[in-house]
C-alpha cells in the first residue's frame, strides 16, 4: 500500500515546471523533492538558505552542514548556493518564488490556510509560513485529508489564519482541490476513493464538476 504522504508528495511534484523556483515548507512537503519528473530542472529554496537542494542523501553520506529548514539532510545539486536569512526572506517577500509547498493543519472554504500553530500548544516559532504564503506567486497546500478521523478541509478555520491570501491548490492523499471565487473546485480524486467518500471526508461545501480526473 502507497504511504498518504507519499502519495501526496508525488503529485505535487507534477504540479511543477521546469525552471521554477519552489520552496518546500517543513514535513511532508520536504518529500516533494524525490519526486520530481524526469526530465523537468527546478530549483528548491530552502528558508534557512539554500538554493539548488536536492533529493535526501543516501544512508552514510549525510552532511551536518546540509540541512532543509526542518533539520533533515539534504544534497546539494551543481551549482548550488548558500546564504544568509536577510537574503532568504528577500527572496520570499520580495515575490521572486514560484511556488511554495506547505503543510496544513486545516484550510476552509475561503481557501484560508492555518498551518502554524494550536493553541495552547508548545511551538518553536512563528517560522515563515506567513511570509512564504503572503508572498510566494502560487501556494499548494501538501496535507492528509484528516487528521485522527477529523476533516482538515472545513467550512471555517477553527485555529489561527497563516494569512488572509487564498491558497491556489489543496492536495492530499484523496483528492485535488482549488479554491476559487466560488468555492472549493473537487479536481481529482484518488484511484483508490469515490467522490461520495471524499465528500464524507470533508467538512467544507466541494463544488462537484460534471468531469472529475482520477490521480
Amino acid at each position: 500500500m502507497v504511504d498518504p504522504k507519499e502519495k501526496i508528495a508525488k503529485r505535487v511534484a507534477q504540479e511543477l515546471k521546469e525552471g521554477d523556483l519552489v520552496n518546500l515548507g517543513i514535513g511532508l512537503p520536504t518529500l516533494v523533492a524525490n519526486y520530481i519528473p524526469k526530465g523537468v530542472h527546478v530549483f528548491f529554496q530552502s528558508e534557512n538558505g539554500i538554493i539548488g537542494m536536492g533529493p535526501e542523501p543516501e544512508p552514510g553520506f549525510e552532511n551536518k552542514d546540509l540541512t532543509n529548514a526542518g533539520g533533515g539532510y539534504v544534497t546539494a545539486l551543481p551549482g548550488a548556493m548558500t546564504f544568509d536569512s536577510v537574503f532568504s526572506f528577500a527572496l520570499i517577500r520580495g515575490g521572486h518564488l514560484d511556488v511554495t509547498v506547505l503543510g496544513g493543519l486545516q484550510v476552509d472554504e475561503e481557501g484560508h490556510l492555518a498551518n502554524w500553530m494550536i493553541p495552547g500548544k508548545m511551538i518553536p516559532g512563528m517560522g515563515g509560513a506567513m511570509d512564504l504564503v503572503t508572498g510566494a506567486k502560487r501556494v499548494i497546500v501538501a496535507m492528509t485529508h484528516t487528521a485522527k478521523g477529523e476533516p482538515k478541509i472545513v467550512k471555517k478555520c477553527t485555529l489561527p489564519l497563516t494569512s488572509i491570501r487564498r491558497v491556489d491548490l489543496i492536495v492530499t492523499e484523496l483528492a485535488v482541490i482549488e479554491p476559487t471565487d466560488e468555492g472549493l473546485v473537487l479536481r481529482e480524486i484518488a484511484e483508490e476513493t469515490t467522490v461520495d467518500e471524499v465528500v464524507k471526508l470533508t467538512e467544507a461545501r466541494l463544488i462537484i464538476p460534471d468531469q472529475v480526473r482520477r490521480f
